[in-house]
């Protein structure tokens, strides 16, 4: 697909259906180049131009518009966890058609590798249903991921070190096969059908096990030179604080996700806390050395998000992940300390909170199956 093409068809998912001459406006295109990009598309059936029954005026002639026929093709999103496989048959705007879950007895890849094939196998089973081809797989996994070779260099919740998840999906499904880092895969469906529609620059935090972050600049997303842009986590912000997994001290991860808070709160009350779950109730029981340890991984969030604010710019900051279910116990913190630590008008920056079940991973793993479809030879049938 040319690069006109592309951005084409990127305006009009996000953002469809659209006139022609709004298209154009919206990608500064000229009239001629658009009917250029859009011919081949429509002529495949990817695109599709009529009178929509979205946008029918009550007087009048209704417009022509252009728009993604959505069920022309499938994708197949996989989000593997420490506990669960969850897997997304989507079409190609990202709508969700069929989901599965599958819990895992294990977390080594030979344990992973064949559950995950076999949830593959299955969604290419229902697809059969929709009698629309599969166009594409792709993976969502935690860590150090290496998209443009499909290597998971390293994964510290599932402990995986080099291993070349591509290759194997690819040979066990017969289907191209993109593997991408979690949150920036997370940030790509944001991007293009979430809080993040129509922003040219934001950032996607998520809290949790881990504090991840996507960072779209100058709308796109950036994986960095070496893949690891955007790890916020992983700014020390005590080097007197606590050791992290990484090796350096005080790192945002090691202070406010929910491991280390976890420990923390062992630490404050000498008991043998189980899980998250039961920190919480500790800390809406009105625990003051429990209270205060959320308030300071607030305050280790807030300062996080103030720094990347103030090297990025950011338009929006989306607070993701599983940890939002202790954010009444944070809010406060974060927002001191990014106030605190955002320089200018870089306060002025939108932080705000979304709550996005595991399910939505799985579609960040389907959008970058798409994004890559997006940029092979789509005209080949």
């Amino acid at each position: 697909m040319t690069p006109a093409a592309s951005l084409v068809f990127t305006t009009l998912l996000s953002h469809g259906p659209l006139t022609r001459s709004e298209v154009a406006r919206r990608t500064r295109l000229s009239a001629a180049a658009v009917t250029k990009a859009v011919r081949p598309l429509m002529e495949l059936g990817y695109l599709v131009e009529g009178v929509h029954e979205a946008a029918r005026p009550a007087v009048g002639r209704p417009a022509n518009l252009v728009w993604v026929d959505g069920g022309r093709a499938l994708f197949i999103g996989v989000k593997v966890t420490g506990d669960e496989i969850i897997a997304v048959l989507a079409d190609l705007c990202c709508r969700v058609r069929v989901s599965r879950h599958l819990r895992l007895t294990g977390r080594k890849p030979e344990t992973v590798l064949p559950a995950l094939t076999a949830l593959v196998q299955e969604l290419l089973t229902e697809a059969d249903g929709f009698g629309v081809r599969v166009r594409g797989l792709g993976i969502a996994i935690s860590g150090d991921v290496d998209r443009s070779d499909g290597l998971v260099r390293y994964s510290p919740f599932l402990e995986w070190r080099d291993v070349p998840l591509a290759e194997i999906a690819g040979t066990a499904t017969g289907l191209p096969v993109t593997v991408d880092n979690d949150v920036r895969a997370l940030t790509v469906a944001e991007h293009w059908f979430g809080a993040g529609v129509g922003l040219s620059d934001f950032a996607l935090v998520t809290v949790g096990a881990g504090i991840g972050c996507g960072l779209v600049v100058n709308g796109r997303v950036v994986s960095g030179a070496h893949g690891v842009a955007g790890e916020i986590g992983h700014v020390s912000l005590d080097p007197l604080g606590p050791l992290c997994h990484c090796g350096n001290r005080g790192c945002a991860e090691a202070i406010a996700a929910d491991p280390a808070i976890l420990r923390a709160v062992r630490a404050a009350t000498g008991r043998q806390v189980r899980d998250a779950a039961e920190a919480l109730d500790l800390a809406h029981g009105n625990d003051p050395g429990v209270r205060a340890v959320y308030a300071r991984a607030g305050e280790a969030i807030g300062r996080a998000i103030g720094f990347l604010v103030n090297l990025l710019g950011s338009e929006r900051v989306i607070i993701s992940g599983e940890g939002l279910a202790a954010y009444d116990l944070v809010a406060e913190g974060v927002q001191d300390a990014f106030a605190a630590s955002a320089y200018g008008t870089a306060a002025q920056c939108d932080v705000m909170t979304r709550p996005l079940p595991f399910e939505e991973w799985a579609r960040g793993a389907a959008a970058t199956a798409i994004q890559s479809f997006m940029g092979s030879d789509m005209y080949e049938e």
